[in-house]
């Protein structure tokens, strides 16, 4: 029998051990299990490398890439273990876990957006500062995926708001401002709000509610929990109805609102059957409700949840208001 070279033993030791992985509302195990049909027993005690996944640090944690090579492809919606960003492990319950920074900043837009509505701020004067912001945000993106220092300094400074899954791939806010510029260049007024406020509180409650309870209930795809569907049909019934019961009554028509730019009419025809008043507010607000819930779950080409919740939302809304409104 041989005796093993130093060369041999560096290079059985540094196979990949790798961190798994999971979703929003998911947990998963490392699979530690030996591999077979290796004559060396210190090969038998390395863990199988697992495709896709960065690999193990020093310190026990995921390592930074070495390269960012076509990293402009990869989009958030991958998987974010812990270990790329500091910040993340210094907090790793309140920033890593419970995303709390970005979800107050998630949530406080929604609120922004319903000052801006009832100050009489037009979609078309919005969507023109909105594409300005834009631009720097991703070319800063996309720096950040050619110049590894710029991005250390990047995760600095916003490594609190980010997701570890953006270290290598699109920051959220790009993604929040694509599918806020859609809906408020396509849709009517009142859709385009609304669809926005979706994005703000049921992208939110989905998550928070799935990553506590997720485990408890049936999963429904990846990273989607019945938990999280469940808060997000309920948060985006209530803003429905908060909003087209409440705050569109209580705002004033503007002298440079769009034409059409209110198409709920405070009634539902089924059939020929008149709906109106209170059930016909609960109607549409439960309706809305189930549209916010699937959009939240529908994974569309890959796309991320700020730009395919805006978008669906905002179609279904406005079809239901075409066809029964």
């Amino acid at each position: 029998m041989s005796t093993p070279t130093p060369d041999s033993i560096s290079r059985s030791t540094s196979s990949s051990s790798l961190l798994p992985g999971g979703g929003a509302d998911e947990d998963y195990s490392s699979d530690t299990s030996p591999s077979t049909g290796s004559s060396s027993p210190l090969r038998s005690r390395s863990p199988a490398p697992r495709r896709g996944l960065a690999p193990q640090g020093p310190n026990g944690l995921l390592a930074p890439p070495n390269a960012f090579e076509a990293a402009w492809r990869t989009i958030s919606r991958s998987p974010s273990p812990m270990g790329l960003i500091p910040i993340h492990r210094k907090f790793s319950s309140l920033i890593h876990k419970h995303e709390v920074p970005r979800k107050i900043l998630h949530v406080s837009i929604g609120f922004l957006v319903l000052h801006l509505y009832r100050t009489g701020h037009q979609p078309a004067s919005l969507v023109q500062p909105l594409t300005t912001l834009l631009v720097p945000i991703a070319s800063a993106d996309l720096l950040r995926f050619y110049s590894p220092s710029f991005n250390q300094l990047y995760i600095k400074f916003l490594g609190a708001l980010m997701r570890e899954s953006e270290v290598r791939g699109w920051n959220g806010v790009v993604w929040y401002l694509v599918g806020t510029i859609t809906v408020l260049t396509i849709f009517p007024k009142d859709v385009a709000t609304l669809s926005v406020l979706l994005l703000s509180w049921c992208d939110t409650a989905a998550s928070t509610f799935g990553r506590a309870w997720g485990r408890y209930t049936p999963r429904i795809r990846r990273g989607k929990s019945l938990a999280g569907s469940l808060a997000a049909f309920l948060v985006g019934a209530v803003s429905a109805g908060m909003f087209w019961g409440w705050v569109v009554p209580n705002t004033p028509r503007w002298h440079n609102d769009p034409t059409n730019a209110i198409m709920w009419g405070q009634r539902l025809m089924i059939g020929n059957t008149e709906i109106t008043g209170g059930w016909a507010l609960g109607a549409i607000s439960l309706v809305t409700g189930l549209i916010a819930s699937a959009s939240e779950v529908v994974d569309l080409w890959g796309l991320d949840d700020n730009v395919v919740i805006p978008v669906l939302s905002a179609v279904g809304v406005w079809g239901v208001l075409k066809v029964f409104g």
